[in-house]
């Protein structure tokens, strides 16, 4: 340790979180040349290329991998010792990172964004896609701050806190020639369907590094039983991965769709759909925010998961007093 300049440890850090100098050298505020050398040194220093340059980026060497959560949460300890004591939102210029679906982006984070742009109105915040394969990853080596979805099998070194529960309902466009009708379940099982699935294995779940998280939101296990009771089988004839595409997908089709109960209420508000409760008996999901141990004591995003979880329980507030005007079956 005499040896090695701390200030390396920087530069991996943010290469590894970048995949590309140029964007580490403006994440720290060192030039390309700077951060190149840099680079040089460590490798020196380790006797390890640590990154690999190909067509989509640095990509890390396992010893890189293997250091990656270690000299995040030794980076993480000297800010905190170093850094300053209080966290006040009205002066932060602090950027969060936030990974979530197009589905929770479009149903909690505007009234999040309302909140902070008048508590903290010049922080910043970054939005990832939670469909990236490599979101378990990304929470580990720092990138990600805190994800929002449906997880499982979560490991000790990630905490979580529930948001809400969600539940299914059905969407058919509102020309569909069912508008307006109770729908039973045989008349159900005759439409073609739409789902999303947002990549993952056929059960609808996707596990990396510890982590499981659903990539279909929807029972699937319902709908299959709910069918086989009459002897048919779902004719799912979309799969797409954006749920925001729902509307222009079912327009002007015969096609029905199973979609959050709180995102339906959003669709709703255009006419573009006609909303109503599901012919079964589908079990609730919870939603959740995740994040690394290493964020917990940290003020700002104690400030930031409050904020998260103010603005998810006004979504599920609303969610709950519109369920009552979604169409009975």
């Amino acid at each position: 340790m005499t040896n090695l300049d701390l200030n390396l440890l920087r530069v991996f850090d943010a290469i590894l979180r970048e995949r590309n100098v140029l964007r580490a050298s403006e994440a720290i505020n060192l030039s390309p040349s700077a951060v190149s050398h840099a680079l040089s040194r460590l490798r020196a220093f380790l006797n390890d290329d640590l990154f690999v340059r190909t067509v989509t980026g640095m990509e890390p060497t396992a010893r890189a991998l293997e250091m990656a959560p270690l000299v995040r949460d030794a980076l993480v300890i000297i800010d905190r010792a170093v850094g300053p004591k209080q966290f006040d939102p009205g002066s932060t210029e602090r950027q969060f990172c936030i990974a979530a679906t197009d589905y929770l982006t479009a149903v909690v984070l505007p009234q999040f964004f309302r909140a902070t742009s008048i508590a903290a109105p010049q922080a910043g915040v970054t939005l990832l896609p939670a469909t990236r394969i490599d979101l378990t990853a990304q929470i580990d080596v720092g990138r990600v701050e805190i994800a929002l979805g449906s997880f499982s099998n979560v490991p000790p070194r990630i905490h979580e806190q529930m948001l809400f529960d969600e539940r299914d309902v059905m969407v058919i466009a509102s020309d569909h020639p069912l508008t307006g009708r109770k729908i039973g379940l045989s008349e159900f099982a005759s439409l073609p369907l739409l789902v999303v699935s947002t990549g993952g294995s056929d059960d609808g779940f996707l596990s990396e590094r510890g982590l499981t998280r659903r990539t279909e939101m929807f029972d699937r296990a319902a709908l299959m039983a709910a069918f086989e009771s009459i002897g048919k089988r779902p004719d799912i004839r979309i799969v797409q991965p954006h749920f925001l595409a729902i509307p222009s997908l079912l327009a002007g089709t015969r096609t029905a769709a199973i979609v959050p109960a709180s995102l339906v209420r959003l669709f709703s508000q255009s006419g573009a759909v006609y909303a109503a409760e599901l012919p079964w008996k589908a079990t609730t999901r919870a939603l959740q925010m995740i994040w690394h141990e290493r964020h917990t004591q940290d003020q700002g995003h104690t400030w930031l998961r409050r904020m998260l979880a103010d603005a998810a329980r006004n979504v599920a507030t609303a969610s709950a007093g519109w369920s009552g005007r979604v169409r009975a079956q």
